[in-house]
């Protein structure tokens, strides 16, 4: 012990040292503003983040939290704010074309994360394989990403971790902002269009935006375009609140409408063509199968500045319908809606003599409805409840902090009842000003849902009949998490070591009983597993213009006491390193072409051996590496920002790959080639335009 913290304490003194050799070179630090990237790292440390007792310092948050920042989500190209994410360490996406992702967090995804937005949790029957997160990207100006048990301050289904999606902060007093955003993309004929206006007058706040896209069939060079893959979408969004010296009072509502097809993935037995219901494959316009869903919500969300602290009280109301049309456009075969309120109250204590306190009670009510002709599972009621405490000690390099909480669910079907005790315990050590040492220990909870317990039908997103399980256990889980973080103005390095523990891990298990003719049939069952892994990452900036950044991830997850075919978990991503070259041709100058950089990127999948071997549910996965070429800039007009502008071009060598986690895999083997399934987006070309208007 005594040897690894001389060895850490050397690393201290040694990029202390190279910091200050740098600032004698390179002259005066720039001013830390939202936008600089060159200084993003060492911001990071005054980084402040909500996901843990209430405001932190990232620099002294015991659990592991990425952070991704407005500017590094409007450089990125995506077709969802999953997919916007997804490169992150530790992340990835499970997908169904371009319209429809999922999130995985290291290896565990479905309704062990949780989404906050607007302040609660997202509810939009997330246990679906092909059913996304209805959520309007243009809305997420940032994201905190907690990797890991966070059933502490979320309850249950935040085993994995939680996604905290941030929207635009208030604009200061007096000021009023519009703009306006468009992209397109070349590949899948990508369209979207944003409108947004804000502003603070006389205490009165708002904040007003739309939405509209849509996009046509993706293509690859494999198989062409791929019929189904077309989707649109529109959302809209109204904050209205007031701001005063005793805390605020904001009123939200948004609706979300998608129209995703379906890709069924059939083909033309002689020829091998993708078969189309369409006759135009490049359509905007929904083909059969598509879902239709529809997102309400509603947030009071409400802070009191108290002598000592803050009381915030948030309530919200989601309707969610999500209708399935098979046969007819006029006639839906499926019809799910559900109806969640969501409440949370808690206090958070001002820091004094270096201890800070919160407390709370959160949950939610649930009302599911089936209105369609097929029932894939039971309409049910469902209501949880939990309380929770945390405590944290600050010392002058040491923090710790912890908690306990405890949490009841019941849902009406077989009136199932689930109780779970969770809590964690941690510490980050700041070694000096540029290294900082953590370790967190936490215990995870999860309820079985209700597809899980009662589904009994064909899913046809999943093409199988599914039954569940109503005897199936709450799911526990005990991870350990060990990080340090190094950073200075020439160089950044983060790692990661996590080991995840848990007890009645709940999947769904083939079984030889036929049900329905041309379907396979799937039953819920449940096991122990554990998952290891670990993420790395490093960035070297020698001058300040150039960035060479690299991350590595890699999770390795298996079912305990299984035969050989059964011992790795089904969907576990692939390891996967990403690596990007950036030079800034201009920073923080009175060009008119300002914050000019070109970027080299390239994202390698390594092969997945490690797969759900029984009957074939999953195969083995090869490797695939993707290069991509990026530049931006924003223009300015007399030393004013009128616009930023961005290219990208990604998967440039237009590579035919089909990525582990894409659902599309399994689908029909194409006879004229041997090939299974439906591959991955080709090369795709993005422009994107923000034009920002001060009032």
């Amino acid at each position: 012990m005594k040897k690894t913290i001389f060895i850490l304490s050397l690393l201290c003194i040694g990029i202390t040292a190279t910091a200050q050799e740098h600032h004698q070179h390179h002259g005066h630090i720039h001013p830390m503003d939202s936008t600089d990237v060159f200084f993003r790292h060492l911001k990071l440390n005054e980084l402040v983040v909500t996901g843990v007792t209430g405001d932190t310092k990232l620099k002294n948050s015991t659990a592991p939290i990425s952070i991704v920042s407005g500017k590094e989500l409007r450089q990125t190209t995506s077709t969802n704010i999953i997919d916007a994410i997804a490169k992150q360490p530790g992340v990835a996406q499970i997908t169904t074309g371009s319209g429809i992702s999922k999130p995985i967090i290291r290896g565990l995804g479905y309704n062990r994360i949780i989404v906050m937005n607007e302040g609660i949790r997202q509810e939009g029957q997330q246990w679906g394989d092909e059913h996304g997160i209805e959520i309007d990207g243009q809305n997420v100006n940032s994201v905190e990403i907690l990797k890991g048990p966070a059933s502490l301050m979320y309850g249950s289904d935040a085993m994995a971790g939680v996604l905290i999606l941030h929207g635009a902060p208030i604009l200061p007093e007096g000021e009023m902002k519009a703009t306006v955003s468009t992209e397109y993309q070349t590949n899948n004929g990508l369209f979207d269009y944003s409108l947004n206006f804000a502003g603070h007058q006389k205490a009165f706040v708002w904040d007003a935006r739309f939405t509209d896209k849509m996009a046509h069939a993706y293509k690859n060079k494999y198989d062409g375009y791929v019929p189904g893959s077309q989707f649109k979408e529109r959302a809209g969004r109204l904050m209205l609140g007031i701001n005063q010296p005793w805390g605020h009072s904001h009123l939200i509502g948004t609706i979300y409408h998608q129209t995703p097809s379906i890709i069924e993935g059939e083909r033309d037995e002689s020829t091998g063509d993708l078969e189309c219901t369409s006759s135009d494959v490049k359509t905007y316009s929904k083909a059969l199968p598509f879902q239709q869903i529809w997102h309400y919500k509603t947030v009071w969300d409400n802070s009191f500045n108290l002598p000592k602290g803050w009381l915030k009280a948030i309530v919200g109301y989601q309707q969610n319908q999500r209708q399935e049309f098979e046969e007819s456009a006029d006639e839906y075969e499926i019809y799910f809606k559900l109806h969640t309120v969501t409440y949370d109250v808690r206090y958070l204590s001002q820091e004094f003599e270096g201890w800070k306190v919160a407390g709370g009670v959160n949950g939610m009510w649930q009302q599911s409805l089936n209105l369609g002709e097929e029932s894939l599972i039971p309409e049910y009621n469902l209501f949880d409840i939990g309380g929770y405490a945390t405590v944290s000690k600050s010392f002058d390099a040491l923090t710790l902090n912890g908690g306990l909480r405890f949490d009841n669910r019941h849902i009406n079907f077989h009136s199932r009842n689930f109780n779970g005790v969770t809590g964690s315990i941690g510490a980050v050590w700041n070694l000096c000003q540029h290294t900082n040492l953590r370790l967190n220990v936490a215990r995870g909870f999860r309820a079985p849902n209700m597809s899980e317990l009662g589904s009994d039908g064909i899913h046809e997103g999943t093409l199988r009949y599914e039954i569940g399980n109503s005897d199936l256990k709450p799911e526990y889980s005990w991870q350990a998490d060990l990080g340090i973080d190094l950073s200075s103005e020439l160089i950044s390095f983060q790692a990661a070591l996590f080991a995840n523990r848990i007890e009645n891990y709940i999947f769904s298990k083939r079984v030889n009983t036929v049900m329905e003719e041309g379907y396979l049939t799937y039953q819920y069952t449940q096991g122990d597993a554990r998952l290891l892994g670990f993420e790395a990452g490093f960035d070297f900036h020698p001058i300040h213009q150039v960035h060479f950044e690299n991350t590595f991830s890699f999770v390795d997850a298996r079912q305990l006491h299984a035969s050989e075919d059964a011992r790795y978990l089904p969907m576990t991503p692939a390891p996967r390193w990403t690596s990007e070259l950036k030079y800034e041709l201009t920073h923080h100058g009175h060009t008119v072409f300002n914050n000019t950089f070109v970027a080299l990127g390239l994202e390698c999948n390594l092969a997945q051996n490690h797969y759900y071997k029984v009957d074939d549910t999953e195969t083995r996965t090869p490797s695939y590496t993707l290069l991509s070429l990026s530049a931006g800039t924003d223009l300015n007009i007399h030393k004013r920002k009128v616009a930023e502008i961005y290219v990208t071009a990604e998967n440039l060598l237009n590579r035919a790959y089909q990525n582990h986690l894409s659902r599309l895999k399994y689908c029909d083997i194409n006879n004229a080639t041997g090939r299974q399934g439906v591959y991955n987006m080709g090369r795709n070309v993005v422009f994107k335009l923000i034009i920002p208007i001060e009032l």
